[in-house]
């Protein structure tokens, strides 16, 4: 299924290295941010729990051995106009990344269209062996029908694409120490991921810090959307995206996976980026939860040592974003 995608010797690899402060130190700094934005907030380290665990549905056990995010591709493949050569080999680009043993990637990005015929949503939890052989859990949702209901579909096990766009926490599916964040009863306007970057961004200042796991919103639910098909005509704001999207009420249990950094570290970085999959029919982009008052969320996070870019588009915009 490998066919149509772009070879990693056609595309250009960036790399920088992340601040990484001690996990005791951010433990702190994400306490003091999520108190300001909700009423009951708990931040430890620990060891990771194992992720292969039913509640949360991941295929490797820990997020330790070589913390790496990804960025390939951007919006700017996208929007205006969609960029359907834009076709990224996870399996691939990951391993030139990684280097020897086992690569465990958690993310989102936008699912391999080819195989549902649309455009679509991907939430990607791989992992590919010593011998590059594919662990694949990984999902796409999709707006489908008149009635543009949101379609979660597990991604087929020997599919390792993604296209245009794709932000990825790396690691060697280690165990080792870890955040563990539980929030609940939110109490101000930022949603738990934005409250986690701009807490760090506050304290650390220029040094660029990246973190990246699962979350899962246990009680309540969320707004969230799923991209449309692509669009046959220019989308040149947000206002216009937003119309494009579609967006739903997804009710918990959601499990997000993905990446956040708190500068664009002069390489076009987005910000923050996770995509969510439930075990009955709900799966898209995460923009904040819908019941503030019973909201319960639960992270499981690391702290990232370097950031690789991949593909940076030449002509960026900062359309479509959130």
């Amino acid at each position: 299924m490998s066919q149509n995608q772009l070879s990693t010797e056609q595309l250009l690899f960036e790399e920088k290295p992340l601040y990484v402060p001690p996990l005791s130190e951010l433990q702190n700094v994400i306490q003091g941010a999520l108190a300001a934005n909700f009423a009951n907030v708990n931040v430890s380290v620990g060891p990771c729990p194992d992720l292969k665990a039913k509640q949360f549905g991941l295929v490797e056990s820990g997020l330790g051995g070589k913390p790496t995010l990804l960025e390939a591709g951007g919006p700017p493949f996208l929007l205006p106009l969609v960029q359907r050569d834009k076709l990224y080999n996870i399996a691939e680009i990951t391993r030139k990344i990684q280097g020897p043993g086992t690569v465990f990637a958690v993310g989102a990005g936008a699912g391999p269209w080819p195989i549902r015929g649309s455009n679509c949503e991907g939430i990607f939890n791989l992992s590919v062996n010593e011998k590059d052989e594919l662990t694949n859990g990984s999902y796409t949702a999709t707006v489908r029908g008149e009635q543009e209901e949101c379609v979660l579909e597990k991604i087929p096990h020997t599919e390792p694409r993604c296209a245009l766009l794709l932000n990825l926490f790396l690691s060697q599916g280690k165990p080792g120490q870890v955040l563990k964040i539980t929030a609940k009863q939110r109490t101000g306007e930022q949603n738990f991921i934005e409250c986690i970057r701009k807490g760090l961004e506050n304290h650390y200042g220029d040094k660029v810090v990246g973190l990246g796991g699962i979350f899962l919103i246990k009680k309540g639910a969320a707004h969230q959307h799923v991209m449309r098909d692509f669009s046959k005509t220019p989308i040149n704001s947000d206002e216009e995206v937003n119309e494009w999207l579609k967006f739903y009420e997804m009710p918990a249990q959601l499990n997000a996976v993905g990446t956040l950094v708190t500068k664009e570290h002069d390489l076009d970085l987005r910000l923050q980026h996770f995509h969510s999959f439930s075990f009955s029919n709900w799966g898209g982009h995460y923009h904040y939860d819908t019941t503030p008052d019973i909201v319960e969320y639960e992270a499981y996070l690391n702290v990232a040592e370097r950031v690789v870019r991949v593909d940076k588009p030449v002509a960026t915009h900062k359309v479509g974003r959130d």
